[in-house]
């Protein structure tokens, strides 16, 4: 590479890990999946926008051939292979044991029936699906049966995590099925690769090798790797001798079934099923390899889907609202009725269906292993990166539907920097609440005296110091669309009558609408589990500004969610 191709390639590089995280964060805000604002990320950068909008500058940062395509390409390459070790670490087998019948009654429907729905429609419908000419026919209408099957274990895992319902019985069930559902889904996908790899010749033997590789890492590399560890923790630097050890074991992987001739990802994949089946990897190095992995690289291999298909040239409204039809029947209707036959109540089988629906970035790279292995075109392509991400978005609400669940209100959310006082001025329990009160009518465009006079008068009524602190003085108020949230910070303390006889030094003032009775006592409670730890109140004690309290506020609840 020459000087400019070097300068080339890492200003692409830095233009979509940059764009492609602020969209992640911002998709992430608006309570969707990371991954849809890093794909919307590379369409921006691509053919579709950037490409016509202007050409040179595109064509000179992202070139389609050269060494710059080469090497952005290779990196992209390797960044979905440690994409694909996280999303195998994912995989919990022993959760599938566990939840016994109600999780294979799952699994097995929910692969049946999409995988027969998906045969019959590429059989019966090829060109409407987008099947190109020349393809080989059986391995088109395999594969769509197989994309029609899987689901995306991160995603549901993190949409289960946001209902509190992770560690539920239906959440096990949900989380077990997908298990099976991923590695039933690649190790048929390994084969179909293997048939196009070697076209019309006999795929015994490759079928024979990704079956007895697949059965080597659940039982002997598993083994292996679990009597590995403790060595690796004991002699090597901690944690980069594990990490080192993981990424090792990522391209071994990937490098053995590239060798057997299936694509590279199944191998990865497989790895990180052996990987974190392990009782001796430590959660905080599976959380430093998954961050490591997912925020800091896997936003560079999602924007680069967007650089190789324009996106508005090949759209075909009429194949991507088939796609999704035939995609969210299959797998909805065949999970929702395992669930029933093992037994589940017809609302938490519907929530079964809507969350095993979920595709996400798992969809989106077995197509784009399909598009570049030349058995679908970019019409399908783009009508699955579609689904993907249009199952990812519906799967939550659908399934908070389904049990007659709205979304926990996180604290953070609900917080406006106007809202914010530190210091809280004052030296009375009245002078505070007046004073926060005034802020947050304010902020909220709401009467003020209005506000002030409904929080004094709801506090003549009983004190609201909990304890610990902290106080959290609230009021009903007609009018309001949903709760507020405002908080002082009183270095000196105000006395708020708490059981513990402590002056507040933290306030958090909580107006709510007179009908919304869930939200006050919903909110006061996440409040009192929050302050329980002295660790977490002498921090907001001493915070300045509102970026510094949201940032304590949002790590804590990411801590209560994981801990789940």
């Amino acid at each position: 590479m020459s000087g400019d191709d070097t300068l080339s390639l890492l200003l692409a590089l830095g233009l979509l890990l940059a764009l492609g995280r602020a969209l992640g964060e911002l998709a992430f805000r608006l309570k969707q999946a990371p991954v849809l604002g890093e794909i919307v990320a590379g369409i921006l950068l691509g053919p579709t926008v950037f490409g016509r909008v202007a050409p040179g500058a595109f064509e000179t940062l992202f070139p389609a051939e050269g060494p710059v395509a080469i090497a952005r390409d290779g990196l992209a390459g390797f960044v979905v292979t440690l994409f694909m070790l996280v999303a195998g670490m994912e995989v919990e087998l022993s959760t599938i044991w566990r939840r016994g019948r109600a999780a294979f009654a799952v699994s097995l429907t929910g692969i049946a029936i999409p995988f027969a729905l998906g045969l019959a429609a590429a059989l019966f419908m090829p060109r409407a699906l987008g099947c190109e000419p020349g393809a080989d026919p059986v391995v088109f209408t395999l594969f769509f049966a197989i994309a029609l099957s899987i689901s995306a274990l991160p995603v549901i895992a993190r949409t289960l995590m946001d209902l509190n319902l992770y560690r539920s019985d239906l959440g096990m069930v949900v989380i077990a099925s997908a298990v099976f559902d991923d590695l039933v889904g690649w190790i048929v996908f390994a084969i179909v690769l293997g048939m196009l790899e070697h076209g019309g010749q006999s795929v015994a033997p490759t079928v024979a090798l990704v079956v007895g590789y697949a059965a080597l890492m659940l039982t002997a590399g598993r083994w292996a790797i679990d009597r590995s560890l403790p060595w690796i923790q004991a002699h090597l630097s901690w944690p980069a001798g594990v990490l080192g050890f993981a990424l090792v074991l990522a391209l071994f992987g990937a490098a053995a079934t590239q060798w057997i001739g299936v694509h590279a990802l199944f191998g990865a994949f497989m790895a990180g099923v052996a990987l974190g089946d392990s009782k001796h990897l430590r959660e905080t190095m599976r959380t430093s390899i998954e961050r490591f992995v997912s925020s800091g690289l896997a936003p560079l291999f999602f924007a680069t889907i967007g650089l190789g298909v324009d996106f508005y040239v090949h759209f075909d409204l009429g194949l991507a609202a088939l796609v999704i039809v035939i995609a969210c029947a299959g797998k909805v209707l065949g999970c929702a009725w395992g669930a029933r036959w093992a037994g589940m109540s017809k609302r938490e089988s519907w929530a079964v269906g809507f969350g095993m629906n979920a595709r996400g970035a798992m969809e989106i790279i077995l197509g784009l292993v399909a598009l570049r292995a030349g058995i679908i075109g970019e019409r399908l392509f783009v009508a699955l990166v579609l689904m993907a991400l249009v199952t990812s978005i519906m799967s939550g609400p659908l399934m908070q539907r389904s049990l007659g669940q709205r979304r926990s209100r996180r604290i953070h959310e609900l917080l406006r920097p106007g809202a914010f006082k530190s210091p809280l001025l004052g030296r009375t329990r009245t002078d505070g609440l007046l004073h926060l009160a005034g802020a947050l009518a304010e902020e909220h465009k709401l009467p003020v005296a209005e506000v002030q006079r409904a929080v004094l008068a709801r506090e003549r009524v009983q004190a609201t110091g909990i304890g610990n602190g902290v106080a959290v003085p609230h009021a009903r108020l007609a009018g309001l669309k949903g709760p507020v949230v405002g908080v002082g910070i009183s270095p000196e303390g105000l006395d708020f009558d708490a059981p513990d006889g402590r002056p507040a030094r933290i306030v958090f003032l909580i107006l709510t609408a007179p009908q919304d009775d869930g939200a006050q006592v919903e909110l006061l409670a996440a409040i009192g589990r929050l302050f329980e730890d002295p660790g977490v109140r002498e921090r907001a004690v001493g915070l300045r500004s509102f970026t510094e309290l949201q940032a304590l506020l949002k790590v804590e609840a990411a801590h209560a969610g994981a801990s789940r």
